[in-house]
């Protein structure tokens, strides 16, 4: 991903350069770069590539008229990127298990006023059932004639000590988060490659780029799905494939009430609490980064966006860091609760 942070730090060394023995001038240069950090970006909830984008790239409603198939639609983040697209005017197809809630989500996109009726698709789908996949993807074509966008976006999140974690679970988790994404976007592939144009959209994390604690399944699905879609980026170069990788940080949805735990068929139960983005401005920022088919995004609020460019930049600073942080802290980073450390089933003198 380019970054719009370096890239000005380059243009600060080459001014450098350019104006020689002239200090006074670099220091007002630097001075205006690290205010600009400080007082217009750190605010921000979003990588400085896509906080440009929001400001000065291509509108959400440039996509208007495109046909997006969603998975994972009938709650959360897939729910509010259906109402924000339903409302740029774009055609959409939404999917989970769930009809109820699907036909819920549709008056939504309808009540928008950016949409008609037959412009939402209801596409009841269980994606684990690989072998509907065929079928629900025949109906979006038969309904739209075509397809522009596929979202990646159905999923489970999990909490457990990594000793403890059932090998079920991660089996099943997988099944879920990373294979049934990889079935359906490998038959849509297809059809974009002899269509010679396509976009996915796939919904990672913030877990799919660094590690974190008590959720060892969930990270190891979201690195395993972004390393299915950079192989598919590098290997289909040229070929007019756009993919799009989304990693939000803490977000309002109800992901943590269905949380896998430990052991199989257990669940959390309980939701997050504290300070999370919500789902609506984490929607039009994934608009946002469709729109402009920005290859990778990172959606956070602070602090968790300054640790994610630590990480990605800075690493040994975070492997010392670490050293001081209770794991207390970083669970309610995470899920805004003082009972994050006992509901992924570690007690606080373990610490």
């Amino acid at each position: 991903m380019v970054d719009w942070f370096y890239v000005a730090l380059g243009l600060v060394g080459l001014l450098h350069l350019l104006l020689g023995c002239c200090t006074f001038y670099q220091i007002i240069l630097l001075i205006s770069f690290l205010a600009f950090l400080r007082y217009i970006y750190l605010p921000a909830d979003c990588d400085i590539v896509l906080w440009l984008y929001e400001r000065l790239g291509q509108p959400v409603e440039s996509l208007k008229g495109r046909v997006v198939w969603i998975t994972g639609a009938s709650s959360g983040i897939g729910e509010a990127l259906a109402v924000r697209l339903a409302q740029a005017g774009v055609r959409i197809a939404i999917s989970a298990r769930s009809v109820e809630n699907l036909n819920k989500v549709k008056q939504r996109c309808i009540d928008t006023g950016g949409v008609q009726e037959n412009d939402v698709l209801v596409l009841p789908l269980d994606m684990t059932q690989y072998d509907q996949h065929q079928a629900a993807f025949d109906a979006v074509i038969r309904h739209y004639g075509e397809l522009d966008i596929l979202v990646s976006n159905a999923g489970r999140t999990q909490r457990g000590r990594w000793e403890m974690i059932e090998l079920d679970v991660d089996r099943e988790l997988f099944n879920l988060n990373v294979f049934s994404l990889i079935s359906l976007a490998r038959i849509v592939s297809k059809y974009f490659l002899e269509k010679g144009q396509g976009h996915f959209a796939v919904t990672s994390s913030t877990a799919g780029k660094l590690g974190v604690p008590m959720s060892a399944a969930y990270t190891a699905s979201k690195h395993a799905l972004q390393g299915y879609f950079e192989c598919l980026r590098l290997e289909k170069t040229g070929f007019n494939l756009a993919i799009t990788v989304v990693c939000p940080g803490p977000v309002e949805s109800n992901l943590l009430k269905a949380s896998f735990t430990e052991k199989l068929g257990e669940h959390v139960k309980k939701d997050r609490i504290g300070k999370r983005l919500s789902a609506e401005r984490c929607a039009h920022l994934f608009a946002v980064s469709i729109a402009n088919k920005l290859s990778e995004v990172w959606i956070a609020d602070q602090p968790v966006l300054t640790i994610m460019y630590l990480f990605q930049y800075f690493p040994f600073l975070i492997s010392f860091g670490l050293r001081f942080l209770p794991l207390s802290y970083i669970m309610k980073l995470r899920d805004g609760r003082d009972d994050a450390v006992q509901i992924s089933g570690v007690q606080k003198k373990q610490q």
